[in-house]
């Protein structure tokens, strides 16, 4: 038998997609498991020992309908039994219908039922700590057979990569019986980035741990704004902050990561691949984020988060992302008591 879990983007929902497979190995132990996802997000696939085998799809060269076509050939030539869309869009709907598999499981919308053999109608509300963006994915398992239960999502590092991480930061001076902590300071979009002012605030408050050592995780064209970041830190804190040690490759971040007393910053990527490595979290989430869909194994000491809501449950929801002034209503003084917790709890 061969099964293909579809889950093409983005890095978080890739990571959170492939619980599926420890659930569906232990059901159907000599199957073989496929991943189709995007190549951006292979690297927080590496060393999963559930999957068998993952199926490539490369956008930024695959494009238009001679791109969809090579991608179509490309999975149905492995004739597979089953298909779980977990990413659930027009083309992935496709994909399962012209595969030729046998059963085609996805989430209920409008149209779905001609495109898959089977449809589950998403749960309203979540049945545990993991929230819906985890459960949803295991409730597709259900048409298999399979009862629900929580699964956390992991990475797989090999003990070479966090050997490499201890070599190259103590290299650059971090000195690794002291705090270290990540800064997820930029997010994905500027909707889903917390104002620099804010940012620079929640800081300054982590580097008043006299003997804290801070990093900074940003991709690369987000350098300037990172260090317009740096910039608006008081003089102490910079000192604090080593902004030139910079994983060149997710794997890399990863490494630096697990190394980490704790993940602080912008809700995303960085935020899950902390928690999978169960390295502590204290997640700042966009007002464009619903966070109770989110905010994973959520309790108080190693995780917490906050949002809006939290202190404006009354606030109505904003639909445009190009409303940046509902985020400056988040100040850090409405959540600082929670930080210190989180600090005290986890330094």
């Amino acid at each position: 038998m061969k099964i293909a879990v579809i889950q093409p983007k983005m890095i978080g929902d890739v990571l959170i997609t492939s619980v599926v497979f420890e659930e569906l190995k232990q059901k159907f132990p000599g199957a073989e498991l496929h991943f189709i996802v995007n190549k951006n997000t292979i690297p927080v696939l590496e060393n999963n020992p559930f999957i068998d085998k993952i199926i490539i799809l490369d956008p930024s060269t695959e494009k238009g309908l001679s791109g969809f076509i090579k991608q179509m050939k490309r999975i149905r030539v492995e004739k597979y039994d089953i298909i779980i869309d977990s990413y659930s869009k027009l083309k992935t709907a496709l994909f399962c219908k012209l595969s030729l598999a046998k059963k085609t499981i996805s989430f209920h919308k409008s149209y779905s039922r001609f495109f898959y053999t089977d449809t589950i109608i998403r749960t309203k509300y979540s049945i545990s700590t993991a929230t819906k963006a985890v459960e949803h994915r295991l409730q597709l398992l259900t048409t298999l057979g399979i009862d629900f239960q929580v699964i956390k999502p992991k990475l797989y590092l090999l003990d070479s990569e966090r050997e490499n991480a201890i070599h190259t930061l103590k290299q650059n001076g971090i000195d690794l019986k002291k705090p270290l902590i990540m800064i997820s300071a930029i997010g994905s979009s500027e909707a889903k980035t917390y104002p620099l002012h804010y940012m620079a605030e929640v800081i300054d408050t982590i580097a008043e741990n006299k003997s804290v050592q801070i990093l900074f995780n940003y991709i690369p064209n987000q350098k300037n704004i990172a260090l317009e970041l740096y910039n608006l830190c008081q003089l102490e804190t910079r000192k604090k902050i080593f902004f030139d040690i910079y994983a060149k490759s997710l794997r890399e971040f990863m490494g630096f990561t697990s190394q980490c007393d704790a993940l602080i910053g912008n809700e995303g990527g960085a935020i899950n691949m902390a928690k999978a490595l169960d390295i502590p979290t204290f997640t700042i989430f966009s007002p464009f984020i619903l966070k109770n869909d989110w905010n994973m194994f959520e309790n108080e000491t190693t995780t917490i988060s906050v949002h809006i809501s939290d202190y404006y449950p009354n606030l109505s929801l904003i639909k445009s992302k190009n409303d940046t002034k509902i985020y400056e209503l988040l100040k850090p003084e409405l959540y600082n008591n929670l930080l210190l917790l989180f600090l005290n709890n986890n330094l």
